[in-house]
């Protein structure tokens, strides 16, 4: 073969090593920072201080949330002013599921003696009774909260 050709295929080489470098950087950033959001998206400017969308309510008073299906099948947690749930180890309630992102979701008191569930920007949402919530929802005993893999319950 010619040096013209030995040299036409180290760079076609060389430029198909950096495109997929460059694929990878790509698909590791949006991984790690999320993707992007358009403006339609987002909310309404009105909207983050509206009040949380009501599911069913039930008139027990809930003191803790248990997970009922997932690796930590079982374990409850007390509910507390601001339960933090995710990946960190500043949650509240650290779960062990690759679907659920560092700080995925939070369970909090409305002031009236119910549950808000709000997701906190996590990767692939927060679900209540298999619906995805866009804004905070308020969650009985009777409602089902999908975090990842993870299914949890509120209970008395």
């Amino acid at each position: 073969m010619s040096e013209l050709v030995i040299a036409a295929i180290k760079i076609a080489y060389l430029a198909l090593l950096w495109i997929f470098v460059l694929i990878a950087a790509s698909v590791i950033r949006t991984d790690l920072f999320g993707r992007a959001v358009s403006s339609s998206e987002l909310p309404q400017q009105g909207s983050l201080n509206a009040k949380p969308k009501r599911t069913r309510s039930s008139r027990r008073t809930p003191h803790a949330l248990v997970i009922t299906q997932g690796r930590q099948n079982g374990l409850q947690t007390p509910l507390q002013d601001d339960l933090r749930i995710g990946r960190s180890n500043d949650c509240a309630l650290v779960l062990d599921d690759d679907y659920v992102s560092t700080r995925h979701a939070r369970i909090y008191p409305d002031g009236e003696g119910n549950f808000v569930v709000e997701d906190t920007g996590s990767t692939n949402g927060t679900y209540v009774n298999g619906q995805r919530i866009q804004t905070p929802t308020l969650i009985g005993l009777e409602d089902t909260v999908r975090i990842g893999r993870t299914l949890m319950k509120l209970v008395p």
